[in-house]
């Protein structure tokens, strides 16, 4: 089985080179990696090129204007020949094993898996496991990954991803939950109880800059009311959905009461 790894680039030449070594010492070995550069503006594009030219598994496409990383995710969804695909950010690494146990857990019955992942310092060190990572109950249609449960390593079915709209090319964060509730719509998940994926926590980081959150939270409220609508749901916990502010913020409130809090655990 191909499987595609995909990685949305731009200006983390000297992080990507962490990234390198974790994807050239997996233990599964058919694997292509597509890299989509958003035209860097440090030279990393060029660097890239250089550094990868010899090695036939990668392969560097540049974005013609820098576009974000919505539109970046998905043509690189579009450009995967793999039949299994997942998304690795170049300043993030993977287990040695990432691939091949995501491969193997990958039955008939699923179109996803998804793993725990370890938070790292700005040099990899790691520091601990992402605290909400579990297994989610399959078909919920109230299911907004509202407390990041299905998260990286993710890896989904392309022919899973080719019955969805494909990632939103408009969003500049949100992205991956976007593509998780839709394929959650496609099929059952899968939970891999082990870290497969390394997360590393710095300034720069898309999800972690200060300056983005407000933004963040724009597009994390567009996801839901795009994902409510596809579900037809139009009445959340009493309230017309159209009429909540902060859907992420009314979600996590009433997702998150005592009783909640033990069916999650039992789950």
């Amino acid at each position: 089985m191909l499987f595609s790894l995909l990685i949305a680039h731009y200006n983390n030449y000297d992080l990507f080179l962490d990234c390198y070594d974790s994807i050239v010492k997996q233990s599964y070995s058919n694997f292509e990696v597509i890299i989509l550069d958003d035209c860097s503006t440090d030279g990393s594009f060029e660097k890239l090129t250089e550094f990868l030219k010899d090695d036939a598994r990668f392969k560097i496409y540049q974005n013609d204007s820098n576009q974000g990383v919505g539109f970046t995710k998905k043509r690189l969804a579009e450009l995967a020949n793999g039949e299994v695909c997942g998304f690795l950010d170049p300043d993030d690494a993977l287990s040695k094993n990432a691939i091949e146990n995501s491969v193997k857990n990958h039955t008939e019955k699923n179109v996803v898996t998804y793993s725990k992942f370890l938070l790292c310092d700005a040099n990899l060190n790691h520091l601990k496991l992402f605290p909400q990572s579990r297994a989610i109950k399959n078909g919920d249609e109230k299911f907004f990954n509202i407390f990041l449960e299905a998260n990286h390593f993710f890896t989904f079915k392309k022919s899973a991803y080719n019955k969805t709209s494909g990632i939103n090319a408009e969003l500049t964060s949100a992205v991956d939950q976007d593509l998780y509730l839709k394929l959650y719509e496609i099929g059952n998940f899968t939970f891999i109880n082990e870290a497969l994926y390394y997360y590393r926590l710095h300034e720069k980081g898309v999800s972690q800059e200060k300056s983005k959150k407000g933004k963040l939270n724009e597009n994390w409220q567009k996801v839901i009311l795009d994902t409510a609508k596809r579900r037809n749901i139009e009445r959340l916990y009493g309230k017309d959905i159209q009429d909540i502010d902060n859907l992420p913020e009314f979600i996590f409130k009433n997702q998150n009461t005592f009783l909640k809090k033990i069916q999650r655990k039992l789950q």
